[in-house]
């Protein structure tokens, strides 16, 4: 069994950045009055406090189901040695300057009026609590360690996993 360790604050914020910068793309899941809803989003930023800033369309069924209600969930994961999850609060705002600054020239795939489209809106997560799971030394220990463990019998698992709380 790999090794657990919980991580507050500013550590939890650090985790997160890490995690969320490197997988990228996540499963973004607002409340729907019955059920979750889920789509695929990429975070434009995720800033010191482990905030999370994505761009979206104001009139859009997330944008609705935020005002609705804030909770959301995020998932992440990367093949078979990077996940985390979190559960915050997203809040909508229309900041022109913060629009611009988060603006990616691929995001025209989408917003097709460009950065200065007036259905832009930014989506900032504040992340309350979370969970992670990654490799403590990277693919390749991770991978000899699984091989020697086939082979002996003995688990040697590289694993780190823990509660986050900011």
């Amino acid at each position: 069994m790999g090794d657990s360790k919980d991580l507050t604050d500013g550590d939890a914020a650090n985790k997160i950045k890490k995690l969320a910068d490197y997988i990228g793309t996540c499963m973004f899941c607002t409340y729907d009055v019955n059920k979750l809803q889920s789509r695929p989003m990429s975070a434009q930023e995720i800033d010191d406090e482990g905030n999370l800033w994505f761009l979206s369309d104001k009139n859009s069924h997330k944008n609705k189901q935020i005002q609705q209600n804030s909770e959301v969930e995020l998932f992440f994961a990367s093949g078979h040695d990077k996940f985390l999850s979190l559960h915050g609060n997203a809040s909508i705002n229309y900041d022109r300057n913060k629009i611009e600054e988060l603006w990616n020239p691929i995001i025209k795939v989408w917003m097709t009026g460009g950065v200065d489209d007036p259905n832009l809106s930014i989506i900032k997560v504040t992340p309350k609590e979370g969970y992670y799971w990654n490799n403590k030394n990277g693919k390749m220990v991770a991978f000899a360690k699984m091989t020697a463990s086939l082979l002996t019998g003995i688990t040697m698992d590289d694993g780190i996993e823990g509660n986050l709380s900011l």
